[in-house]
């Protein structure tokens, strides 16, 4: 059964005006069928094994929170060997785990909109796509960016939702 357990992240959640309690959150998961459901702070990391398909979870999840709260946010799901993959690729040099993010994106960005995004000045901080993750290093941390995310987000032309490297190994830790 926990093979089957899943992280899904669910982008923007309690930030500008969005808010989501986590206990909602979990109720709204159990309610869609999900089992060993656990949540972790309060920015949209869920834990659950889905019904059925992870795919169809995350539009039915999309959908509730829709429906309850009415806002829209993506979800992104992983397994946990795809969580840990991500982390090992991480390509920076770890300064401060708190600057250092993997952003999980909802499908594989194409090289024209990597080059695009290739476009924008990031002063000293780093980003780098590997597969269907976008990894941060910010030099300065995550509320004082030199580089423009949302432009780059945009250029990339797919949804994802950042954790710091803490909150990732952590995560990680709660899924074994």
């Amino acid at each position: 059964m926990l093979s089957k357990a899943r992280l899904y992240f669910i982008r923007a959640i309690n930030v500008g005006g969005a808010s989501l309690p986590m206990a909602e959150l979990r109720s709204i998961a159990v309610t869609l069928g999900a089992t060993g459901v656990q949540t972790y702070i309060a920015s949209g990391n869920l834990l659950c094994v889905p019904p059925d398909d992870a795919d169809a979870f995350e539009r039915q999840l999309e959908r509730a929170i829709k429906d309850q709260f009415g806002f829209f946010r993506e979800v992104i799901s992983r397994s946990r060997p795809e969580v840990q993959a991500a982390l090992a690729a991480y390509p920076f040099n770890v300064l401060n785990p708190k600057f250092s993010y993997i952003t999980f994106l909802q499908s594989q960005p194409t090289p024209d909109a990597v080059a695009r995004a290739r476009t924008f000045d990031t002063g000293a901080d780093q980003w780098e796509v590997i597969g269907r993750e976008m990894h941060i290093r910010y030099e300065d941390g995550a509320g004082r960016p030199q580089m423009k995310d949302a432009s780059i987000m945009r250029a990339l032309a797919v949804a994802g939702t950042a954790r710091n490297l803490n909150t990732v190994r952590k995560l990680l830790s709660i899924s074994e």
